[in-house]
């Protein structure tokens, strides 16, 4: 269990998902990259119960992967992502927060609240990716073929027990 919570909201958006979007070329850190940045938070409750899912680091990447190829087959372009030139890490490069990253952080703020203790912990992150209706993270989700309702379920009894 982590004792500081406030903590994890640090290591998730400014270590973790800010890692994410340094090595994706991302000039933003979005939704996935809290995603990732959270199954990478070793030995926390919500990284395990990612994993459970079915949704480790890499399990999410080939998610993410398979969407993005979907998402341009739709738009008529049908290529692979490994066929893609991989992205140049520049850990010199400080994201800013995107959009979808902000809105989850709104949701894991009310999730918070709404669950008692106020404080923002990684479960109550993971809560704010997981309750998106759309976007990229949703879509890769669907996918991958994650039940986002029994996942979200098993993450907000974590949250309620201030179990991270």
């Amino acid at each position: 269990m982590q004792t500081n919570q406030a903590k994890d909201v640090r290591a998730v958006l400014v270590r973790h998902a800010r890692r994410a979007a340094q090595l994706d070329g991302s000039s933003t850190i979005e939704a996935e990259h809290v995603l990732l940045g959270l199954a990478e938070l070793e030995g926390s409750t919500t990284a395990r119960l990612l994993a459970e899912a079915g949704l480790s680091r890499d399990e999410i990447k080939a998610a993410l992967d398979r969407e993005w190829e979907q998402s341009l087959a739709v738009a008529g372009v049908r290529i692979e992502v490994g066929q893609l030139p991989t992205p140049s890490p520049d850990p010199a490069r400080r994201p800013r927060i995107g959009e979808s990253a902000m809105r989850s952080l709104k949701r894991a703020m009310d999730n918070a609240s709404a669950l008692g203790g106020g404080r923002i912990g990684a479960a109550h992150m993971l809560l704010g990716v997981l309750d998106a209706k759309l976007g990229r993270v949703a879509r890769a989700l669907d996918l991958a073929g994650i039940d986002r309702a029994a996942l979200r379920a098993r993450v907000a009894t974590a949250a309620e027990q201030g179990d991270h």
